[in-house]
């Protein structure tokens, strides 16, 4: 099998919807199909947790549900690259421009997404909803784009957050302090509950949009216009006010109860560990609409789509954070073992000394769940994770280039902070003193080795044994 390949990517592809992205998908090998009937609860998982690197997968009739289910939407960062018709080198200057350059969605009187509509709602019944992991409480809707509406001037907020089936037609939601937390309280403040949209089954460039760090009241679905090159058409839901994306598969319409909480969780998180179960809001579900014969899209948690959805928006945000203050500051990459949020390596072109330091303090004040930094120079891979143990080893010493701060807010998800989430931060830096001499980080080079035409100067293998015969 061939892990994790993509075509060259074309200017002119960029998937509207989930139909689109998984008709290209398979038309380039990189969709699999599984046999009808797989159970949902585990058995599911398991089969995508198999292919995470290197297939997406379709589960027809899962548990004999008539809804098939996709996984594995986004194997690596040279898919996200192929999705949105750039290389995978551009992809962070690709999801700038859209943050930069955002373009408004449109408003029509209906679409695909509204083609059935269920009022009596009973979840589990109509939808597929898997559980994953292990000690999972139950079903999760996990791939959801949740959209919500600033109860104040109506401007919408996209986000995902983990969905626990809850009841027939209640679900248990975690929501951090972030925009939809902020909206929920300003409707309860108000004495009223926050309407909400849970919007299941879209094309990634929308996915990605809906974990863009952006200011409070910044729309993403306009950087999915802008993604998209044309703007998002949207459609008003039946029982709120929420607008939701006509070409979706499947929209959950309900309410964030005001001052109602519940027991939410465990679930299995991106760290790959349990986030623990705790009393969360609670979502009352009062109606669902879907196409024609939908596909309902779940993520893993903890696996590769998980990851690579939070990964690639959080550098782009830093990467804009930290050149704005300093424009030597040339690329970032979130390591994929710190899970796409907390290892951050930094590539820079050095100036002056203090430099790294300064960026690294940038960097965790950029984004709360940045744990550890390492600044490297300008030739060292930064995708390459030997490449940077290699700069640490060679250019770093404790006593003069490590950084820590302690007692700063971090990642609740993080096992090792506290309740609160208050934990320490960690920076490195590997970059070359601009004071050493020319030769002593000389990096050694043997002359002709990346030049070398080695079906030129190799023998045939079977030549060996004569050789080693002969001495």
């Amino acid at each position: 099998m061939t892990v994790n390949k993509a075509p060259a990517p074309s200017a002119n592809h960029c998937s509207r919807d989930l139909r689109e992205w998984l008709t290209h998908l398979s038309a380039t090998g990189r969709l699999a199909v599984a046999k009808p009937g797989l159970g949902l609860r585990h058995e599911l998982a398991a089969v995508s947790d198999r292919l995470e690197k290197d297939k997406a997968v379709l589960f027809p009739n899962p548990d004999g549900h008539p809804v098939p289910v996709a996984a594995n939407l986004l194997a690596g960062r040279n898919w996200i690259g192929d999705c949105l018709g750039v290389s995978e080198d551009d992809l962070l200057d690709r999801y700038q421009d859209a943050v930069r350059h955002p373009v408004p969605w449109r408003e029509v009187a209906d679409g695909p997404v509204q083609a059935v509509v269920h009022r009596d709602v009973d979840i589990t019944r109509q939808l597929p909803v898997p559980t994953h992991n292990e000690l999972d409480s139950g079903p999760y809707i996990s791939a959801g784009l949740m959209i919500s509406r600033n109860p104040s001037n109506g401007i919408q907020n996209v986000s995902i957050h983990r969905c626990q089936i809850s009841g027939k037609d209640r679900i248990g939601v975690l929501l951090l302090p972030r925009h939809t937390w902020t909206y929920a309280r300003m409707a309860a403040e108000a004495g009223r509950a926050l309407e909400v949209a849970i919007v299941i089954g879209v094309d990634p460039a929308a996915l990605l949009a809906s974990q863009a760090i952006v200011p409070l009241d910044f729309d993403e679905m306009e950087i999915v216009g802008a993604l998209h090159g044309a703007p998002v058409e949207m459609v008003k839901c039946k029982t709120n006010n929420v607008r939701v994306p006509a070409r979706a598969e499947i929209v959950l319409e309900g309410r964030v109860l005001p001052d109602v909480m519940e027991p939410e969780g465990p679930f299995g998180e991106f760290p790959q560990y349990y986030g623990r179960r705790a009393n969360r809001h609670v979502i009352q579900v009062d109606a669902i609409t879907h196409r024609q014969k939908p596909i309902f899209h779940t993520i893993v948690g903890g696996g590769m789509e998980h990851l690579l959805l939070g990964g690639l928006p959080r550098e782009a945000s830093l990467l804009e954070t930290l050149q704005r203050n300093d424009p030597s500051v040339l690329d970032v990459h979130l390591s994929r073992g710190g899970v796409c949020r907390y290892h951050l390596v930094v590539k820079i072109r050095k100036k002056q000394e203090g430099q790294a330091k300064n960026i690294m303090m940038g960097a965790f004040a950029g984004h709360y769940d940045i744990k550890q930094v390492i600044v490297v120079d300008e030739d060292i891979n930064i995708h390459d994770a030997e490449a940077v143990e290699w700069a640490v080893a060679t250019r770093f010493q404790a006593d003069r280039d490590l950084l820590v701060v302690g007692n700063t807010q971090a990642s609740k998800l993080d096992p090792t902070t506290t309740d609160d989430g208050v934990g320490a931060k960690m920076g490195l830096d590997a970059t070359v003193p601009l004071a050493a001499d020319d030769f002593t980080f000389t990096v050694i080079k043997v002359p002709g080795a990346d030049t070398v035409d080695l079906d030129k100067v190799l023998d045939d293998p079977g030549a060996a044994a004569a050789i080693i015969a002969d001495a």
